[in-house]
């Protein structure tokens, strides 16, 4: 097949057989694939290949796939796609405290992998018909530069995290339902045991210094979402 240029992807699955097939399958839908089997020699590659986007495993030989995550994530923004044989939410909320912006339950359907990886891809794209930048009084949210400052503070944002905020930022005042958020974000369901907003609402909210016991900025309306508050920035 001819190769359609959709970017680099970096695997990172100690399977081969598995490795070898999702490999195939990515490169025959035009990304260049470069594939490690152990964790402990993933960050090297990731920074010789350059990537713009991660495939990596939870369980790994040599370092696990968490500690790759975070040690990615110290250099990088680049967008993380965790894959996990638990179905168990604590799992993915690790992945995703650890800076990964998605997840995939083995055993992996390669398409739905790789419709994971164009949403990423989406997500990563300008968008030139859309607001350039959004301001709150100390808050800026600069979406072509992919800056957010909080007065002269500018906030480290991974992918996932600042797509969460324009989303929010872009709808404030009006409440968003997990539903709403994941349907917007990930194109899927809210399956009621998903845990992966809340997650992503607490990380916004400790690096935009928002009260997590009594949060303001961006609120919980019980029962029905969260609310991006407009006036909470203005102090």
């Amino acid at each position: 097949m001819e190769n359609l240029g959709l970017g680099k992807v970096l695997l990172v699955e100690d399977d081969e057989r598995l490795a070898g097939l999702i490999a195939h399958f990515l490169s025959q839908h035009g990304f260049d694939v470069r594939v490690v089997h152990r964790g402990d020699e993933a960050l090297e590659a990731f920074l010789d290949f350059t990537p713009k986007m991660v495939v990596l495993d939870l369980m790994l030989p040599g370092q696990s796939g968490l500690q790759v995550c975070r040690e990615i994530r110290r250099v990088s923004d680049t967008p993380i796609v965790i894959l996990t044989a638990k179905e168990d939410d604590l799992d993915h909320i690790l992945g995703l405290e650890s800076g990964a912006d998605d997840y995939v339950i083995k055993p992996i359907k390669p398409p739905v992998l790789l419709a994971r990886l164009r949403a990423l891809q989406r997500r990563q794209a300008p968008e030139p018909t859309v607001r350039g930048a959004l301001a709150f009084g100390r808050l800026a949210i600069d979406r072509s530069c992919r800056v957010v400052s909080l007065g002269d503070e500018r906030i480290d944002l991974t992918t996932m995290e600042f797509e969460l905020l324009w989303l929010l930022a872009s709808n404030a005042g009006s409440i968003l339902s997990r539903d709403d958020i994941l349907n917007r974000m990930r194109g899927i369901a809210f399956d009621g045991l998903n845990r992966s907003v809340d997650v992503y609402i607490s990380k916004l909210r400790a690096k935009l210094n928002d009260n997590p016991r009594e949060p303001v900025c961006i609120k919980t309306i019980w029962g029905k979402g969260y609310l991006f508050n407009p006036f909470a920035w203005e102090v």
